[in-house]
């Protein structure tokens, strides 16, 4: 239920008996000790009622809420709410097992007041930098903006990361690559690349200065232009070609530790996509299901029961050889990290397979994650050879890396980075053939590769996460509320451009301000060495009402400076941005970022990245709209122009007899010089009614929408009085301009296609059913050639085999090999049944859910029965 007691959200929240008018504005009087407001938020009443009613009958409450700061605070809330006339313990866990509920309440103690005072000085933090900062963010830059502790500092790292990638210069370098084979009539083929040239290393990107686009100063690197890398294709034609040397090393990798909040949103990003918000929706649905465990955690420690419960699982479904010699435990690195519970996992002393949940899409997706992950941390290490090959060829040095998997460990359940262990362990392997120094490899092809450097990358969700709790910034289970409000269009700070966060021209704005006039709120060592102290009033270390009274209102604090430095701070100057290269200025406004010019000013497109803005693009801009011709019915003026929105086409001039001419935006695919005459004009007759559908008589009608071009059916209005449409989009070969009746009544008898799903990779060639379960065996190519899929066991095609050759008694020979053996499966198959009945036994008998618990309660009420009142976060 989280916190049931908070400060005022708005000043018509503060009771009308306080009557300042800074305590109204802030929750929080700052004269009288920081003293701050606090009400219970009006969707928590309900909650607080309940417990009141539930304490009239209990002799003893038991606060159980979880042993951090948020949690101890939320217990000493409740207490004052309650105002309980019976005896109080607060009982304190770190797992939600059977033994440690029971060890918790036979060993509770008193609320520790330190915790509650280290969360009460972060909440009034927060709160004085948000109430304080954000009205002069609306004074001087535009109204509705935040300058929230933890979101300022979040918003800064990508505006730095765009700043860099602004200041990047490409850099472009040569290098050879060699196609090899040991034998001349060999169909192993390697590949080598060229390293050194005269026993001087070659130039790769990591050599390159970014903001020179120029080898860095000090490497000691041969540099090859085009010309100079074709010239040395051409030397080291047809010559002798050595292995000088050959190297195998060991490798072993350990499983990485089960999830956190942050290392759960950061997986579910990168592999399914889910924003932190998202997962953070879907992961409390698995918990409040009773799938996993608490969601909200720093900790990767492992409770005994789930250890036991994953070495079970990995013995069961891998055998005892895929388990780790002895059990795994892990330790927390992360700094200032609260442990309140343990890591992540699937519920219970037996864990339910993905399959055996009956979970569906996102659900099982995620619940299918932390399964693996969690199997994965109790099973052996993984072993790997690496293997490399030095070639000579005259004074050119090549190189051939080679990846052997000797034994999987932990990859067969969980490889990070993919969806499917088989698959991801099959293209893991990079087989080198055999060979021993002195051999005289053949050269296939020889070809010259020109690469350029890359700019920065951007942050993604998942990397901001990352480098957020690395610096120990924020906490974890705020994480995801943060990139919310940056996300969120009314601030206007960043956009989500597919899984990338792109800051824009406001939050430059904002951030130069801060870092001009308040360093310190957007300084990371600074905000980390806040959250620090914080933890150094939880250890009683130091005392919190001195360090607020400093921070906020001491000679240096934000208050003093906020009231200095006001005056000085010109609100044009704020809503300018300064990018040096450009020759102009960039200005904020209510409406988003625009160029200012003496001829007028020119908007900016809304989702324009800053770092994409070049001076050849500010001068076509100034340049004013693009002039097509004359419309050849009405002689009105045809533009192309530029909007917040960006590129769209003008029918007429703007004037006080049409003050909105038509315009219709330009499809995304084109650019705005492809735009013709005759595309302007069919666009411009855009929404087309193409007729009527033959079965509901309703008009049928082609548009362009944000998503591209579309039909719509008008279908009327549904059981609610709500208009009801039916959408389908218009791909190439199709027009949006041509488009006829005809073929958008195909369109509509087409099956839906579902938004997200990719579409399934074709075959390259269907065997048919497999003997043993009529599932279908089919070839697919892969990034190392093609290969088999049988259910979710891939195998590459047996030495000497074609995809076309192929038959299916070869194919199900690899893919049992792949497997393991029949027998190996028929007993992996009965483990599982196995496990499924225990798994459905033993939830048959769990008595934990809400309404059991609630009709538990119910039952001693009825029969005047005291009991204790369980309070839980």
């Amino acid at each position: 239920m989280g916190h049931v007691r908070d400060l005022p959200q708005s000043t018509s929240d503060v009771p009308d008996s306080i009557k300042d008018k800074r305590v109204r504005e802030l929750g929080v009087d700052v004269e009288a000790g920081f003293e701050p407001i606090y009400l219970v938020p009006k969707d928590k009443s309900k909650v607080v009622k309940t417990l009141k009613d539930a304490l009239k009958e209990a002799d003893e409450l038991l606060l159980a809420t979880d042993e951090d700061r948020e949690g101890e605070s939320i217990s000493w809330h409740l207490l004052q709410l309650l105002k309980p006339k019976v005896p109080v313990k607060r009982m304190v866990f770190h797992e939600i097992t059977e033994e440690a509920i029971h060890s918790a309440i036979e060993n509770c103690r008193d609320i520790d007041v330190r915790l509650v005072r280290a969360q009460e000085t972060r909440r009034i933090l927060d709160r004085l930098v948000g109430y304080t900062l954000s009205p002069l963010l609306w004074k001087k830059i535009a109204y509705g903006l935040s300058a929230g502790r933890v979101q300022s500092v979040a918003v800064r790292l990508l505006v730095n990361r765009e700043r860099q990638r602004r200041a990047f210069r490409k850099g472009a370098y040569w290098d050879l690559k060699a196609l090899l084979a040991i034998e001349a009539d060999s169909r192993q083929e390697f590949e080598a690349k060229l390293v050194t040239l005269a026993g001087r290393k070659l130039a790769t990107g990591a050599d390159f200065d970014e903001s020179t686009g120029q080898v860095a100063a000090g490497r000691n690197v041969v540099l090859l232009s085009e010309e100079e890398a074709r010239a040395l294709q051409a030397r080291l034609d047809g010559k002798t070609w050595t292995v000088s040397d050959l190297e195998e090393r060991p490798v072993t990798r350990k499983p990485s530790p089960p999830f956190t909040t942050s290392t759960l949103q950061q997986e579910s990003n990168r592999k399914l996509g889910l924003s932190a918000r998202d997962t953070m929706r879907t992961a409390q649905s698995l918990y409040e299901q009773g799938y996993i465990t608490y969601m909200r955690t720093d900790s990767v420690h492992l409770s005994q029961q789930a250890i036991a419960a994953t070495r079970s699982c990995v013995e069961e479904m891998y055998g005892a050889e895929y388990l780790s010699p002895s059990p795994r435990q892990y330790t927390t690195k992360s700094k200032g990290a609260q442990e309140a519970h343990e890591a992540i996992r699937p519920a219970g002393s037996t864990f339910r397979t993905p399959k055996q949940t009956g979970l569906k899409d996102r659900e099982l997706k995620l619940y299918d994650l932390i399964w693996k992950r969690t199997v994965a941390t109790q099973m052996a290490d993984a072993r790997q050879t690496q293997v490399t090959a030095q070639i000579q060829v005259e004074d050119a040095g090549f190189r051939a890396s080679g990846k052997r998997i000797d034994f999987p460990g932990f990859f067969r359940a969980y490889v990070e980075g993919s969806d499917d262990p088989n698959a991801a362990i099959e293209n893991q392997e990079i087989i080198l053939p055999p060979m021993r120094a002195g051999d005289h490899p053949n050269c296939r092809n020889l070809e010259a590769i020109g690469h350029e450097t890359q700019p920065p990358a951007r942050f993604t969700e998942a990397s901001l996460v990352k480098t957020l709790e690395s610096e120990g910034i924020g906490r974890p289970s705020t994480y995801a509320s943060i990139i919310g409000t940056i996300t969120d269009e009314r601030k206007g700070y960043a956009h989500l451009v597919g899984n990338t966060l792109v800051p824009t021209f406001t939050a430059f704005a904002v951030v130069d301000l801060l870092e001009r006039h308040f360093p310190d709120i957007v300084d990371l060592r600074f905000t980390s060495k806040m959250e620090q102290t914080l933890d150094d009033i939880a250890a009683g270390e130091v005392d919190w009402l001195p360090y607020l009274t400093q921070f906020y209102s001491g000679d240096q604090g934000l208050e003093t400076q906020v009231k200095e430095r006001d005056s000085n701070i010109d609100p044009k100057e704020a809503r300018t941005i300064h990018l040096d290269d450009l020759g102009t200025k960039i200005r904020i406004s209510r409406t988003g970022a625009y160029i200012e010019s003496e001829n007028g000013n020119v908007n900016l497109p809304r989702d324009l990245p800053p770092a994409d803005l070049h001076p050849a693009q500010v001068e076509t801009l100034l340049k004013g709209p693009n002039k097509l011709g004359s419309h050849p019915e009405t002689g009105e003026p045809i533009y192309v122009k530029l909007g917040p929105y960006g590129h769209y086409i003008q029918l007429g001039d703007k004037t006080e007899e049409n003050p909105k001419p038509k315009n219709v935006s330009v499809p995304p695919k084109i650019k705005p010089e492809e735009v013709t005459m005759e595309m302007a004009l069919g666009l411009l007759t855009l929404p087309r009614t193409l007729g009527v559908h033959p079965e509901t008589g309703r008009k049928i009608q082609a548009s362009l929408g944000r998503f591209g071009p579309y039909i719509v059916h008008d279908l009327g209005k549904d059981e609610d009085g709500k208009p009801k449409k039916d959408y389908r989009s218009i791909k190439a070969p199709d027009d949006v301009v041509t488009i006829t009746l005809e073929r958008a009544l195909e369109l509509f008898a087409e099956p839906k296609a579902v938004r997200g799903k990719r579409a399934a990779a074709k075959p390259l060639r269907e065997l048919g059913a497999h003997p043993n379960d009529g599932e279908p065996v089919n070839i697919y190519e892969g990034p190392y050639g093609p290969y088999l899929k049988h259910g979710k066991v891939n195998a590459s095609l047996p030495e000497g085999q074609t995809v076309e050759e192929i038959t299916m008694d070869v194919a199900v020979e690899a893919l049992a090999a792949k497997a393991g053996t029949k027998k190996t499966t028929r007993s992996k198959k009965k483990s599982e049944t196995t496990t499924a009945k225990k798994t459905t036994a033993k939830r048959a008998t769990k008595t934990t859910t809400k309404k059991t618990t609630t009709k538990a309660a119910a039952a001693k009420k009825s029969t005047g029965t005291s009991k204790r009142v369980k309070t839980s976060e």
